[in-house]
């Protein structure tokens, strides 16, 4: 997805050249997935029209690094969420980490 975006059909050829053979991902997974990742705020799209009808070109909204930030937000919150004090305390432990003792 560099530059102006990819369309779910280009990135559908991508990721099953990538797989070589060994399984294949459904057009309408990638769509789906796309999809997920707009709603999630990691990737935008604009429309476009040409052969065939509409389409979505999708690209990053998020550089890298506030991509691996967004990343590691939900996945910290998801574990708040889920096991509060477990998670509470493993991050007591982490040296020079969220408030606990500095390694």
């Amino acid at each position: 997805m560099e530059g102006g975006g990819a369309s779910s059909c280009d990135i559908w050829i991508q990721v099953n050249e990538g797989l070589r053979g060994r399984r294949s991902i459904s057009r309408a997974s990638i769509i789906n997935f796309l999809d997920a990742m707009v709603d999630e705020g990691v990737l935008s799209y604009r429309e476009t029209t040409g052969k065939g009808g509409h389409r979505r070109i999708y690209s990053a909204k998020l550089n890298e690094a506030r991509f691996k930030e967004h990343v590691a937000t939900l996945f910290v919150g998801n574990l708040l969420r889920d096991f509060p004090e477990e998670t509470r305390k493993a991050l007591k432990e982490l040296p020079n980490g969220m408030g606990g003792r500095q390694g």
